[in-house]
């Protein structure tokens, strides 16, 4: 077995990855079709759409935006996995401006994170037919209401046929959410330790999560297993990172809880 060497608060640990039990949860809406408009008017409403386009008109509405439909792209047939292009056009087609107005992403910013894009099993009463629809799960983690979010997508109409929303369910995390759990240990003075094994290993200041490979698990909550500042995590998004220097050493940062939700980060005492 290859040794660890305890030299901060982050450990270094060289030679192979750390393995931890981490909870993955997999899951599974409708578009509003496009709505046409009556092109017929009076003499005195073309005038008065005239006037408010130059600006004459006392109370002139502003005329609708329509999203353009996402182009179609590249397509795959029967079981075949999503191409890039339908799992660009699903996430697009699921997340829909009331989603993107009311939910948030892991950076706090509007809209909700988007955690993956799969493809959906058939309906029972397709699994034989040759024209059955592709089907994407696109998986959102809602931020602010701390809720999964999955959206079935027909990518052959363009509708959402289904949403599933759950609290408490963590699927696994995306590697935006692994980039900012990084980004608060590497900001908070509990990552003080890491950032000494990496100029230890390096020689270099760790500043940014773009010097670290990151990989992790989803934690939750154990009653006494923990500080009380994580005790929601699971009904909370929390994280425990296995960072490595690239093409460098492993840093040891499983006594390391970030709660995502919450944005802080908390040590377990593991002995």
């Amino acid at each position: 077995m290859r040794k660890i060497v305890h030299r901060h608060l982050g450990k270094v640990v060289a030679g192979a990855a750390i393995a931890v039990a981490g909870t993955a949860v997999m899951v599974g809406i409708t578009l509003p079709g496009t709505a046409g408009a009556d092109d017929t008017a009076g003499d005195n409403a073309s005038q008065a759409a005239q006037q408010a386009a130059q600006g004459q008109g006392a109370a002139a509405v502003p005329p609708g935006v329509v999203e353009e439909a996402p182009s179609e792209g590249d397509k795959g047939t029967g079981n075949d996995p999503l191409t890039d292009d339908e799992m660009d056009r699903a996430a697009k087609l699921a997340a829909s401006p009331q989603m993107r107005n009311a939910g948030e992403n892991v950076e706090g910013d509007r809209g909700p994170q988007r955690v993956g894009v799969d493809l959906a099993e058939p309906e029972a009463d397709e699994l034989d037919a040759p024209s059955a629809p592709r089907r994407a799960e696109v998986t959102f983690y809602d931020y602010k209401a701390d809720a999964l979010v999955t959206r079935t997508v027909n990518l052959d109409t363009g509708k959402i046929e289904q949403t599933v929303t759950e609290h408490g369910v963590q699927p696994p995390l995306s590697r935006a959410e692994y980039t900012e759990a990084a980004k608060l240990l590497i900001a908070d003075p509990l990552g003080a330790g890491m950032k000494a094994d990496f100029k230890d290993a390096t020689g270099k200041e760790l500043t940014s999560p773009d010097q670290l490979l990151l990989n992790g698990a989803v934690y939750r909550a154990a009653p006494g297993a923990q500080p009380a500042v994580l005790d929601k995590c699971g009904e909370h998004r929390c994280v425990r990172l296995f960072p490595k220097v690239k093409n460098g050493p492993w840093i040891d940062a499983r006594s390391f809880v970030i709660d995502l939700s919450a944005r802080k980060v908390a040590k377990l005492d593991i002995g």
